[in-house]
């Protein structure tokens, strides 16, 4: 299969590898220590880590297309942005 076509830069490579591992860790979380609590955070609603895992990917996912629609194709800094706002997602919401 011929991917050539398709952009793959080390952030973006990087990204999606860290999306990856990070799905295979929570899966790995959740088996060995199921539940993740619900609680009730600065959205005012309900979420488990898994929700604050989504949140924090589509976040990311949007992130990373405003840096690049902004700022270009290096997305160095976009990549650290995600971290500190996936961080902020698992603390506070």
């Amino acid at each position: 299969m011929e991917l050539s076509w398709m952009a793959w830069t080390w952030p973006t490579a990087i990204f999606f590898i860290t999306i990856a591992l990070l799905l295979t860790s929570m899966g790995v979380w959740e088996y060995f220590a199921p539940g993740g609590h619900p609680r009730v955070g600065l959205l005012g609603i309900e979420t488990t880590r898994g929700d604050r895992l989504f949140l924090s990917l589509l976040g990311s996912g949007f992130i990373n297309l405003a840096w690049l629609g902004l700022f270009g194709p290096s997305l160095w800094w976009a990549l650290a942005l995600s971290v500190v706002y996936a961080v902020g997602v698992f603390r506070w919401v």
